[in-house]
């Protein structure tokens, strides 16, 4: 008898289990964006001891990142907050509008941070702690692939208590108010460019960044430019 006979089922039961055997699932895609390499190659080696996950890219900025979900369309990606070039908020955003079947799984140091609400809002599936353990890391890693959400308790207390002060305050979405572009000015604003260089940079005239600096502090009550930077920070659209 051969080798490749000795494979084959020999009675009616295993035919039937080998017809009944569910297939193989595939392993979670995930791609990492991260500004810290060695942060990274950790994540790396916590989710590809298990052959449940493989790491399909590495991004070390915010662009990258939106770049590679694009091109690689993971499952999953693993978005740290405090990154380069375009930060894990705005990421997240683009992410999500593109590719709104890709799971983003923001990653942070911070229990307390007050864009948790903005960023589910955006459509992340969960917050993971970079202290956490790499048990807590594969856990949230496989709810975000179920379409599942992913909290720490502490996170959890902050984001219902920035629900209750949103509807204490009748502010809720005021973010949200904000087009396309009064976002990009304000990120500019906070980013400390003048008018000039504004318009320059977005190719508008000087009359109109006014007009939609005007716009921005109407919208979120704001009323000079070191509220814009606070509040941009606060929403994690620049880094303190």
């Amino acid at each position: 008898m051969t080798a490749k006979a000795l494979m084959v089922p020999k009675t009616a039961t295993q035919i039937r289990q080998a017809r009944q055997a569910p297939p193989e699932r595939a392993p979670i895609r995930v791609l990492i964006a991260e500004d810290h390499a060695v942060v990274r190659e950790g994540i790396r080696m916590i989710l590809t001891a298990t052959d449940e996950f493989t790491v399909v890219g590495e991004a070390g900025d915010g662009e990258t990142a939106v770049h590679l979900a694009q091109a690689l369309r993971p499952d999953v990606v693993v978005m740290d907050i405090s990154m380069p070039k375009m930060n894990g908020v705005e990421a997240t955003r683009q992410i999500k509008a593109t590719l709104p079947g890709t799971h983003v799984l923001v990653l942070t140091m911070h229990e307390d941070e007050s864009y948790v609400f903005q960023l589910l809002q955006l459509g992340a599936s969960g917050y993971v702690l970079k202290r956490a353990a790499a048990t807590e890391l594969v856990d949230a890693v496989r709810a975000a692939a179920r379409s599942e959400a992913f909290l720490f308790p502490a996170v959890a207390r902050s984001l219902v208590q920035d629900y209750l002060e949103h509807l204490r305050g009748g502010k809720s979405g005021r973010y949200d108010g904000l087009t396309e572009r009064e976002r990009e000015v304000l990120v500019l604003i906070a980013d400390g460019l003048t008018n000039a260089r504004i318009a320059e940079k977005l190719s508008i005239s000087v009359k109109t960044v006014q007009t939609h600096r005007t716009h921005i502090m109407e919208k979120l009550d704001l009323h000079d430019r070191s509220q814009l930077v606070r509040y941009a920070v606060r929403k994690g659209l620049i880094s303190p």
